[in-house]
């Protein structure tokens, strides 16, 4: 495999333009060398969740998420093994993974790396592809070059002190599936999926996330059968009914953390098995286990509980 195969659309130490006045030059600022590992978690803004990280070496082992994963590399090399493939992104990149696709994350070179990254929940962007895709847009390489699309993503990601106005939020919605569509492959078109249904047992799945939930529950609550709703779900939202009913469990679980809940009374709070559940569930979904994430963004009280 030839470098040139490996690296993609890569565009050598652009920056997109609006990275300079976003957030009052917020991201210019950030590009300074990155010297301690951590990780900032900017305020929820309508369920889209926004963060800037800086890491030496490798920061997460594989792991999956069920939403989008938008970013900008801001300094230095972002390598990660995606769809088989180890890729590299350079300062002025987007990074597109989509949901539930397994990958990694690290820094390329002993420079180390920083970064600004959205997860952006599918069903959120379901009004704004208003109708034009059976599915979720799949774009085949993540990294891509798309000035429009960059200065889109650096505008909502200036500021990480506050939170994504309303009216910018559907702005970015809007530019976000126009981008997605255009760089998407093809097969968009076609088949029905009921989308009513997927959003009644969504919103059913994210308000008892810590129960118990079975296939004859989701059923009533769609009007599908079990293995109709699985497929539609997934062709809708990017992941399986049950994955998404963890996602949801891990959202609330980071919260509770953040709150200084202990390990063990938040892995019994949001209906995991116990502590040891919990950490392997956390782990593969963000790449870090439940401490060391509580360390690297600021909230160690966590860390003392856990065990290895």
């Amino acid at each position: 495999m030839n470098a040139n195969s490996i690296l993609g659309n890569r565009t050598l130490g652009a920056s997109p333009a609006g990275l300079a006045d976003a957030g009052g030059g917020d991201l210019e600022r950030s590009c300074g060398a990155a010297s301690v590992d951590r990780i900032t978690i900017a305020p929820a803004s309508g369920g889209i969740e926004r963060i800037e990280a800086q890491f030496r070496g490798d920061a997460f082992a594989p792991h999956r998420h069920d939403t989008y994963a938008l970013g900008l590399t801001l300094r230095g090399v972002q390598t990660f093994r995606y769809r088989g493939m180890v890729r590299y992104s350079q300062p002025g990149n987007i990074i597109v993974l989509h949901p539930d696709e397994l990958h990694d994350g690290g820094a390329g070179t002993e420079e180390g790396l920083r970064y600004r990254m959205m997860y952006l929940p599918p069903e959120i962007l379901m009004d704004a592809l208003d109708g034009r895709c059976r599915g979720l847009p799949f774009v085949a390489s993540p990294i891509i070059s798309d000035s429009i699309f960059a200065n889109s993503l650096a505008e909502a990601m200036g500021d990480l002190e506050g939170e994504i106005d309303a009216l910018q939020r559907d702005d970015l919605l809007a530019g976000i599936a126009d981008s997605l569509v255009k760089h998407a492959d093809g097969g968009l078109e076609g088949g029905k999926t009921d989308q009513a249904a997927i959003r009644r047992t969504s919103d059913y799945l994210q308000a008892h996330c810590e129960r118990q939930v079975t296939s004859q529950v989701l059923e009533g609550i769609s009007g599908l059968d079990r293995f109709t709703l699985a497929r539609q779900f997934r062709t809708m939202l990017g992941t399986s009914p049950h994955r998404y009913l963890i996602m949801r469990r891990l959202e609330k679980a980071r919260r509770l953390l953040a709150g200084g809940r202990s390990l063990a009374e938040t892995a019994l709070d949001t209906g995991f098995a116990d502590q040891a559940h919990f950490t392997r569930h956390f782990k593969k979904a963000y790449g870090l286990t439940p401490g060391r994430w509580a360390g690297l963004s600021g909230r160690p009280s966590a860390q003392a509980y856990e065990r290895t």
